[in-house]
């Protein structure tokens, strides 16, 4: 399997940090050399989007691929890779949803997207509220507590 960034972060946060997302604004650069702007026509649309990242930052030594506790707490139970989103998956693989702020040529502008500078962003997706859940969402207490802080 081959994939190739469409594009990457530009701006926004430099160091590897787990909260306060949701001031912090960046730029995803479309790759000029692949896309024309009209990759981007309509997105300017939506008030969200959905973006595919590659953890490039994580050294094949440090992937997961069992249970360990979030964030090194013990204080939380052990929990398998596929049950969080931290950043050592298997894969390596990111997705955040971000708000738009606008859309100019190749770039978009965006909030509260939780990916460092220089990150490479392998697709972007507006976000639909038929996406979100059908039913009630549901989730443990040590996700709420570790999320508290996160936006």
């Amino acid at each position: 399997m081959e994939v190739r960034p469409v594009g990457w972060v530009t701006g926004g946060r430099v160091p590897v940090e787990d909260d306060a997302w949701g001031g912090v604004e960046a730029v995803i650069r479309l790759d000029g050399e692949r896309f024309g702007p009209e990759a981007l026509y309509g997105l300017d649309t939506f008030s969200h989007l959905e973006v595919v990242f590659h953890f490039d930052r994580v050294p094949e030594e440090r992937v997961e691929t069992g249970a360990r506790h979030p964030r090194g707490n013990t204080g939380w139970p052990l929990i398998g890779i596929f049950a969080q989103r931290g950043k050592n998956r298997p894969n390596r693989l990111g997705v955040s949803r971000c708000k738009i702020l606008r859309v100019d040529g190749l770039e978009v502008h965006v909030a509260g997207l939780d990916a460092v500078d220089g990150t490479p962003v392998l697709d972007l997706k507006p976000w639909m509220a038929e996406f979100g859940p059908l039913d009630t969402a549901f989730q443990p207490a040590w996700a709420t507590e570790l999320m508290r802080d996160y936006y």
